[in-house]
């Protein structure tokens, strides 16, 4: 974090910060619209919430690039959100304070990652994951630029990484635009209750529903979390422990 001092440095950051606010507030607009027509039901989550802002919960989580995103996806596998809380703090006091980088945690003992709650097998994901960054099989850069499918097929060749995680880093780490997470147990539930089911609907059931969000898919996921867990206290991403991988 810069303080005003560091800020005033940099001639026109504030220029820039202005330009990008413009350039946000005007793709919410236009995103928000078609969702508005596309979707009824997504028209009145809209109309409920006129200062909701999609990426408010990004705030509560510490920064991250795309292999911290991929290890609190894994972390919380499976897991309940204060459990996930609970490890993630743990990991973060052993490396200083922060999300270890690829090298940080291969330099670490693997038994200290167990120590903080982690389990062998999310180790062994995060490791051969570290592992390919480390030696050059995979790159951060690279791998951020590449469309949401072939992201997805180069990560989930991982052993422990699936859909659902490579999902969550999707939007926390790149900030994609059209990432939906069909077999997450908690948009499962948030659809059910916004569309009237009277069932758990199927992860091929969220996909068609999400279809015509697309090229939205991202913001309108968020609305259906925002309305399924107002007042948010933990970011969406965070409650996502209850799906696979």
């Amino acid at each position: 974090m810069h303080d005003d001092n560091d800020r005033r440095t940099q001639p026109g950051e504030g220029a820039r910060s202005v330009s990008e606010d413009s350039s946000r507030a005007g793709w919410l607009q236009q995103a928000r619209s078609y969702l508005r027509h596309a979707d009824p039901v997504l028209a009145r989550l809209i109309n409920d919430r006129p200062d909701f802002d999609p990426r408010a919960w990004l705030a509560q989580l510490p920064p991250m690039d795309l292999y911290g995103a991929l290890l609190f996806q894994v972390t919380g596998q499976q897991l309940s959100v204060p459990a996930t809380r609970r490890i993630l703090g743990r990991i973060e006091a052993l490396f200083g304070g922060h999300l270890p980088s690829p090298a940080e945690l291969l330099g670490v003992d693997p038994g200290r990652l167990r120590e903080a709650g982690l389990s062998w097998r999310k180790i062994s994901t995060l490791r051969e994951l570290a592992e390919r960054l480390s030696d050059g099989r995979l790159n951060q850069d690279v791998l951020s630029t590449m469309p949401d499918d072939a992201l997805m097929a180069e990560l989930t060749a991982i052993p422990g990484i699936g859909p659902w995680t490579v999902q969550g880093a999707l939007l926390i780490a790149l900030q994609r635009e059209d990432v939906v997470l069909p077999g997450d147990l908690a948009l499962r539930k948030a659809v059910r209750a916004a569309y009237g089911l009277d069932h758990l609907p199927s992860q091929q059931e969220v996909l068609a529903i999400a279809d015509k969000w697309r090229p939205y898919r991202s913001l309108a996921t968020s609305y259906l979390f925002s309305a399924a867990f107002e007042p948010a206290e933990v970011p969406p991403v965070a409650r996502l422990g209850s799906a696979g991988t």
